[in-house]
C-alpha cells in the first residue's frame, strides 16, 4: 500500500478572513499528525493500516461533532461561525481524502464496519 497524502483544501482557505495564517498553520500541524500516523502503520500492513485510519477517522468525527455545536452557538450570541464552520468543513475533508485512497477505502470500510460490531451494534438492535 503506497502512503497516503492529506491537503488542507484551497477553497477552506479562500474562505477564511485575510488574517488566518494561525488558522492555516493549525490545519496543517493536524494533517501532519495524521499522515504520520497512518503512514508509520502502513510499513506495517494493510489492516494496521486501516485501523490507524479508522482512528483518525473516529478523532475527526469527534472533533467535526464539536465544531458543529460550536456553530450553533456561535450564532445564538451573534457572534461570526466562519472559524469553525471551516473547522467543520476541514474535518469532512479530511474523512473524504481517505476514502480517496483506493487501496486504503476497502480496508477501512472493512475496519470500521468490524468496530460496529465490536461495539455491540447488531441488526436485532436496531429492529
Amino acid at each position: 500500500m503506497d502512503e497516503i497524502t492529506l491537503a488542507v483544501p484551497r477553497e477552506l482557505g479562500e474562505s477564511l478572513p485575510e488574517d488566518s495564517d494561525e488558522t492555516l498553520v493549525a490545519m496543517q500541524r493536524e494533517i501532519d499528525q495524521y499522515e504520520g500516523y497512518i503512514n508509520g502503520a502502513i510499513g506495517e500492513g494493510e489492516s494496521e493500516a486501516a485501523s490507524a485510519a479508522a482512528d483518525v477517522i473516529d478523532r475527526v468525527v469527534e472533533r467535526w461533532e464539536q465544531y458543529d455545536e460550536y456553530i450553533v452557538e456561535l450564532r445564538a450570541w451573534g457572534q461570526s461561525s466562519i472559524y469553525a464552520e471551516v473547522w467543520c468543513d476541514f474535518q469532512y475533508a479530511l474523512i473524504q481524502q481517505l476514502y480517496d485512497h483506493e487501496e486504503l477505502a476497502e480496508a477501512l470500510d472493512q475496519e470500521r464496519h468490524a468496530r460496529l460490531v465490536d461495539d455491540g451494534i447488531r441488526l436485532s438492535d436496531a429492529v
